[in-house]
């Protein structure tokens, strides 16, 4: 990718919030390209490489969710939906398509901005904070590389995928409440719990020989989960 500074791509059909939204990303030192459509937000994906992609449910030509449905089959660059307040359907859907995050309208400028910090920071972890590869029965994760594989067959993870199945195999035997996942891998735990249970399901239908009786990822009943 072209450049250091951090490339954020905002997608959504309102002039007023991109505007907005624009000037205050700007202001934390990030780069915006605003478009107002699904297809431009598919063009600008190839052209701008967006380090990060704001993405509203409800666009003209295409939604939200085939755009992220487009993006997803061919990059795991992080997804933020906006999604509207009452429409747990969206919100849903959304990340069964392999969004990493949302937020819902109406919403304060300061929230959004601190969820793409959040983004961001993990993203720019330094490599030497982990070892370079951790490998557990078949189950292969190559940190440097954001690399998968189970038996030697790669596996495609999303950015927030990937996230979550660092923090828990980087910590076998300690259990994780879903607040304590929440914390570390999207940044706060102010948001509903169900975000990480959509995400470790997504993770074990990927990485679990038998999804339906998982070897690596356990569920802690009453708790959260845990790597052994």
């Amino acid at each position: 990718m072209q450049g250091t500074t951090r490339r954020i791509l905002l997608v959504d059909d309102e002039p007023s919030l991109q505007k907005m939204l624009t000037h205050a990303l700007e202001r934390e030192g990030f780069q915006v390209q605003a478009v107002g459509d699904g297809e431009a937000a598919l063009e600008a994906f190839n052209t701008f490489e967006p380090h990060l992609i704001i993405l509203d449910i409800m666009l003209p030509k295409l939604d939200g969710t085939e755009v992220c449905r487009r993006i997803r089959a061919q990059s795991d660059v992080p997804i933020l939906m906006l999604t509207a307040k009452d429409d747990e359907i969206d919100r849903v859907v959304g990340l069964e398509l392999g969004a990493d995050d949302y937020v819902t309208k109406p919403f304060a400028v300061r929230e959004l901005v601190a969820r793409v910090r959040a983004i961001m920071r993990r993203a720019q972890v330094p490599a030497g904070q982990r070892p370079d590869e951790l490998n557990y029965d078949g189950l292969k994760i190559n940190l440097p590389s954001r690399r998968v594989s189970v038996d030697g067959r790669e596996v495609d993870l999303t950015y927030t995928e990937f996230e979550l199945l660092v923090t828990l195999a980087s910590n076998p035997g300690k259990v994780f409440s879903r607040s304590a996942l929440l914390r570390r891998v999207w940044g706060d735990e102010f948001r509903d719990e169900r975000t990480v249970d959509v995400h470790i399901r997504h993770l074990r239908e990927k990485i679990e020989r038998d999804p339906r009786n998982p070897e690596f990822i356990h569920t802690a009943r009453g708790v959260g989960y845990v790597f052994r």
